[in-house]
């Protein structure tokens, strides 16, 4: 059996409409296991694509070959979560002396999990981040994704809901 390598690059706008399907397929079918039928589809309310991050060039698509395996990126900004339809979004910069950068939108298509996907964007991120001067990473954990940040050094800050899906505040000291 070949093992293929995972390769990475910068997401530009031509990739939104593929990014945007495999970050419904991720929604729907790797929550499941964590949400009820209702709290699925409440996510998408605040979940998805956000351009902001395409075009501060601080997203990352992950792919395994042909195939787009996974995706996900940091911010600068303190929109902590969700995508372009999303309420109470705040494109003010972050201190990085004060503040933590934000890991966002991280999924991984349903195919590709188990493969390091998770691991290689938030690889990406915290590197990024750090040559741009920040101390921390902060982000807002799903469920399903809680045990795969936890493994790379994030710490539980607080849970919390939003629209009723259950998720967890969390941060990494990277300095």
């Amino acid at each position: 059996m070949m093992t293929r390598t995972l390769t990475n690059r910068l997401a530009t706008a031509a990739d939104e409409p593929m990014l945007a399907a495999l970050m419904r397929q991720a929604i729907d079918r790797l929550q499941a296991p964590f949400l009820t039928p209702d709290q699925v589809r409440a996510s998408h309310a605040f979940m998805g694509l956000d351009s902001r991050l395409i075009a501060d060039g601080t997203y990352f698509v992950v792919e395994e070959g042909n195939a787009i395996a996974g995706c996900g990126g940091w911010s600068r900004r303190a929109t902590a979560y969700g995508g372009n339809h999303s309420a109470g979004r705040d494109d003010r910069l972050l201190d990085p002396a004060t503040e933590a950068a934000k890991v966002r939108a991280m999924y991984t298509h349903p195919d590709h999990v188990r493969k390091g996907v998770g691991t290689l964007v938030l690889s990406l991120c915290q590197a990024a981040a750090l040559a741009d001067g920040f101390a921390a990473l902060e982000l807002s954990a799903t469920l399903a994704g809680a045990p795969l940040y936890r493994s790379f050094g994030f710490v539980d800050v607080r849970p919390f809901e939003d629209s009723g899906v259950p998720m967890i505040l969390m941060r990494k000291v990277i300095d």
